[in-house]
Order: C-alpha cells, then sequence, then structure tokens
C-alpha cells in the first residue's frame, strides 16, 4: 500500500515537473524567441504590414480597402466614391457582426459555381458598373477592355491589389474627378505597379491602397 501510496506521489511529481518545464518552454521561451526574432528580421511584416501616411497606420498592404461614399440615410448598399482608385469586388462570405466597432466584411470566397445564377448576376452587374462609371467624355469603356478582376472578387474577398489593366481602366475617371491631366495620373499607375516575385512568379500587381495614397499626395500640390 504505502509503495503504491509512494509510486503515485512520485509519478505525479514527476509529472507536475514536465508541464512546469514544458509551458516555460513552449510557453514562455519559444513564443519570446520567435516574437524577437519576427521583430527583428521581420517588423513591418510581423506588426501585419503597415501602411502609414502622414504619420497615422491607414491600412495594411495585405487587406484591401472600401473607397465608399458615407452611407445616405435609408441607404443600405454605399456607393463608390470614383475620385478614388477602386479595388475589386468585396463579395466575402457576409458582414462582421460581432465586434460592431468596425464594419468589415469576413474573409473568404462565394464558393458559387460559374454557371450560378446569382454568380452570372453579379459579374453582369459588376460589368455594367465598371462600364459606366469609368465611360468620361471622350473616353467610352469598351465590354473588352474589362478585365476579370474588374468584376470578381478574390479567394479571401480582402484582395488589396488589382491588375495593371484595370488601373488603367479607371485612369480617366480618376482624373476627371480630381481635376488632373490623363498623364498624371498613368504616371502615378506606372509608379505603382509591381512586377512578377522574383520576376517570373504571378503576374503584374497594383496595390490600391499605395496608389491611392499617391494620388492623394498629388492632389495637395
Amino acid at each position: 500500500m504505502n509503495n503504491s501510496v509512494t509510486n503515485t506521489a512520485r509519478l505525479f511529481a514527476a509529472g507536475l515537473r514536465a508541464l512546469l518545464v514544458l509551458t516555460v518552454v513552449t510557453g514562455v521561451l519559444y513564443p519570446l524567441a520567435i516574437t524577437g526574432i519576427g521583430q527583428g528580421l521581420f517588423g513591418n511584416k510581423a506588426n501585419g504590414s503597415e501602411i502609414t501616411h502622414d504619420g497615422k497606420v491607414v491600412g495594411s498592404a495585405l487587406i484591401g480597402q472600401a473607397y465608399n461614399l458615407p452611407l445616405k440615410e435609408g441607404q443600405q448598399t454605399p456607393e463608390a466614391d470614383l475620385k478614388w482608385f477602386q479595388g475589386r469586388p468585396q463579395n466575402g462570405l457576409g458582414t462582421n457582426t460581432v465586434n460592431t466597432q468596425y464594419k468589415l466584411i469576413l474573409s473568404g470566397a462565394t464558393n458559387l459555381a460559374g454557371d450560378n445564377e446569382k454568380l452570372v448576376k453579379l459579374v453582369k452587374d459588376a460589368k455594367a458598373a465598371v462600364i459606366k462609371d469609368n465611360s468620361t467624355p471622350g473616353y467610352t469603356v469598351k465590354p473588352s477592355q474589362v478585365p476579370a478582376d474588374a468584376v470578381t472578387s478574390s479567394g479571401s474577398g480582402l484582395d488589396p491589389a488589382i491588375s495593371p489593366q484595370y488601373a488603367d481602366l479607371q485612369v480617366h475617371r480618376v482624373a476627371e474627378k480630381n481635376h488632373l491631366t490623363v498623364d498624371q495620373v498613368r504616371k502615378l499607375v506606372d509608379e505603382n505597379t509591381q512586377g512578377r516575385q522574383l520576376g517570373f512568379m504571378g503576374e503584374p500587381t497594383v496595390n490600391v491602397l499605395q496608389l491611392n495614397i499617391a494620388l492623394k499626395d498629388l492632389t495637395k500640390r
């Protein structure tokens, strides 16, 4: 009996020591080490790839934003603020209902099949809106000019970038709304176009937030 109690006490003590050691190693030392490495070598990425402007954090280089006008009384769907470059459609899984301090959409794709009537209507409506919004006096957008990323959301629904083709499609409208020349705005697009990763992976992209920051700076001059 005494041997049984002694063995049980010994096993309990050994287990407790193992728990304490593993808690310190995996719960304290390892997280501190990884956090230190992340902050030391990849500080910006570790902190969310924040983008600052005029001393304030205005967003992340990894998360897309909406550029809409304030909702009017009784209005449910906001209208795009056409003086800014617009990103891809944000057709995520729904809206944030837990933390209502910020109005966010939930990351995720629609999971609708290519022949789904709802998806087909979304794409057709988006295409019509792109053509209407970006056609200006003397410049008419043709249906063949509208790229896929202008009318479809990404897998996450929060893609921060658009194709150079879609950015170029918006140049005339942005120039008109901001009283700039087409050449001035097109230069901004060129300056904010990022090439393929490592020169051969993926496609060239334009980060919409960074492009709109450059546009804001240009309109201040």
